[in-house]
Formats: C-alpha cells, sequence, structure tokens
C-alpha cells in the first residue's frame, strides 16, 4: 500500500470517534478474529467501537477474545427504534397498542387465540438507520451477506472501508482494501495496523494468530504467502501462543457437523469392515467349538484313540485265526511232509562227461 492511500486511511480513522464493524453472515474464525482485533486496537486508542454480525457466533469461535461483544443489531443514539416480535403464523398477534403510564410508554401485543410462539428472549431492540462515523467491513464481499444490519440508506451517511480478500468481492465503499494475495483476512488487518502505527496487546495478537493458523491449516496450504509468517513471527513476539491441537479438533469437528453425509460415507464402510471382521471371528469361533475329530478336546481324543487300538486288535486276531483256518483247509504233500529215506546218506555225483 502506498503512503498515499496509507494517509488516507489514517486521517479517516483520526475524524471518527463511532466505528461499526461488521461482518458477514455464518463468518469464518479468520474473519472473526479479523474484526475483533480492530474492536480491541481501537477501544484502547480511545473510539466507541461495536462488533455486529447477521447471527450469534458459533460455539467454535468461543476461543477468541472478545468474542462477548458481538451483537447481532448496530447499536446507535439516532433513528428509529425498532422493536421487533417474531411473527411466524397468521393470526397469531392479534392486536397492537400502547399507553402513557407514568412517564412511560408501553407497548401493548395482545396473542391470538392460539397464543405467542416466542418468548421475550426473542424480542429483539435496535435503532434503524442509526449508523454514523466509520464503517468497517471485513470478509464481506457482497453488502447483502449482512442480512438485515444495513440498508443502503443507513450507508449513505458514513464512511466504508472495505477490507477482504476474496476474488469474488463487489468493490465497495469509499476506502477499498481488497487483495486475493493475502492467505488470510487477519494477516491482511495485521499488516494494515502495523502500517497504522498501532500496537498489539497479547489479546489482540492471540486473536490474529488464531486467525492465520485458522486460514492457513496450520501454515500447511500452499496458498500460504510469506507475510504470514512474517506477521506470526511478530505476533509471537508480543506474547501469542500457537494454537493448541484441541483447537483444530474443534475446527474439524465442526467441519464434520456441516458436512454430514460425508461422515456417514466415510464410516459406512468401516462399520462394513468391522462387521465382516466380527462374522470371521464368529465363524472361527463356531469352528473350534463344533465337534469334529479335529478339534475335539483332550479326553475324547483318548477315548477315541483307544477306540482304535481295540479295533487294530481285533483285526489282528481276527486275520490270525483266519489264517489258521485256511492253513487246516489247504492239502498237505507228504513229499513235503515226509523227507526221503536217503536224506542224510552221502551223495556220488555223477557227471555224462567223460574225463
Amino acid at each position: 500500500m502506498d503512503s498515499q492511500a496509507l494517509q488516507q486511511i489514517k486521517d479517516i480513522i483520526d475524524q471518527n470517534d463511532q466505528v461499526t464493524i461488521a461482518v458477514k453472515q455464518q463468518p469464518s474464525l479468520d474473519e472473526l478474529a479479523a474484526a475483533l482485533s480492530i474492536y480491541l486496537t481501537f477501544t484502547q486508542a480511545g473510539k466507541k467501537v461495536s462488533v455486529v454480525a447477521p447471527e450469534n457466533p458459533l460455539v467454535e469461535h468461543s476461543s477468541l477474545v472478545a468474542i462477548d461483544k458481538v451483537q447481532t443489531a448496530i447499536q446507535g443514539t439516532g433513528g428509529d427504534l425498532v422493536v421487533s416480535f417474531p411473527y411466524k403464523e397468521e393470526g397469531e398477534i392479534e392486536k397492537v397498542s400502547y399507553t402513557l403510564d407514568n412517564g412511560f410508554l408501553n407497548i401493548i401485543v395482545k396473542p391470538g387465540e392460539q397464543g405467542f410462539s416466542f418468548t421475550e428472549d426473542d424480542v429483539r431492540y435496535n435503532h434503524g438507520g442509526s449508523l454514523s462515523g466509520l464503517f468497517i467491513t471485513v470478509g464481506t464481499p457482497h453488502i447483502s451477506d449482512l442480512g438485515q444490519l444495513v440498508t443502503p440508506e443507513s450507508l449513505k451517511n458514513v464512511t466504508v472501508i472495505n477490507i477482504d480478500n476474496k476474488e469474488e468481492n463487489e468493490n465497495y465503499g469509499n476506502v477499498v482494501l481488497v487483495s486475493p494475495r493475502f492467505s488470510s483476512v487477519s494477516e491482511q488487518v495485521a499488516d494494515l495496523l502495523l502500517s497504522l502505527g498501532y500496537d498489539f496487546d497479547i489479546d489482540t495478537a492471540q486473536n490474529l494468530l488464531y486467525g492465520i493458523h485458522a486460514a492457513t491449516n496450520n501454515f500447511q496450504q500452499e496458498s500460504t504467502s510469506y507475510l504470514a509468517f512474517e506477521i506470526a513471527a511478530i505476533l509471537l513476539r508480543k506474547g501469542a501462543k500457537r494454537p493448541m491441537d484441541q483447537f483444530q479438533t474443534r475446527q474439524n469437528n465442526n467441519q464434520r457437523r456441516q458436512n454430514p453425509v460425508n461422515q456417514n460415507a466415510n464410516r459406512q464402510p468401516q462399520q462394513r469392515n468391522f462387521n465382516q471382521r466380527q462374522s470371521s471371528e464368529q465363524t472361527a469361533q463356531d469352528v473350534l467349538e463344533a465337534p469334529t475329530q479335529e478339534s475335539r478336546p483332550a479326553q475324547n481324543n483318548t477315548q477315541q484313540l483307544q477306540r482304535r487300538q481295540q479295533a487294530i486288535r481285533q483285526q489282528l486276531q481276527q486275520e490270525q485265526v483266519n489264517q489258521k483256518k485256511n492253513q487246516q483247509q489247504e492239502p498237505k504233500n507228504m513229499d513235503e511232509v515226509n523227507p526221503p529215506a536217503d536224506w542224510l546218506t552221502p551223495k556220488v555225483y555223477k557227471g555224462s562227461t567223460n574225463i
């Protein structure tokens, strides 16, 4: 940023004591951290600052300092006071009237036959068209992203500074600070505040480091700029601590809640594998418990062995009996039984060859 543009921004800030900072619907942690960092810095500078958003912050943003300062309506001293009642069904509110009683204006809302579907906590109070001074939007590509916080008429008498790093930004406002070269809005705001001469306390530094950490996925995104590392080093020197692992765990849980379909799709194969393993283990257990010859208890094996040995002995005895019977039934050759008479007489060999 050139010195001329920087001086213009400095003059605008010096000329406005009332500053309103706005973020879009469902802001990221990076965008909300950047907005709260501006709030803390300008509050220390003695300005009257407020932070507004169309909706209340998520629980995942509770780690940010001054998160309780975020309001869902613009507060101011000028303009009309608007009291808003939820109106969901036709005939829920039958009549609205007012009375004056001891210096108070009482607005009387008479319910219909079915009664009210809302409580006192659902009633909203805001000053319509009460914007004045400086209006800063952070991470908000379109004015329409602010919902009912502002109207085109309410922005006519204020100076608007548009801070964002998204290419789709409409480049609205009196001062446009839109640059996609920043990997996070927090580093962009930190660079701007340092260039304007503001210093960071530990709370502001911690918020900014949270924002950079979340936007860059702990500096692992390919789009992480060199400035993110430089700003992070400055914030660490100011006393900020690197976010803990549990902080990233909360971010992952938030993403899973926002994508329940993908979560279930990833979980089903694991469930099937678990069921398959359980079925396989059950089948193996059934095989081990089945009364087969290979897996019977030791006692059954011993009895079976004894029965086999007894059967073998019976078979051998039967074979011996059969062999004796066969021998008795075979006819005997007397020559084989009785040897010849000259068996023991010496014999003379008689050849047929003359010598």
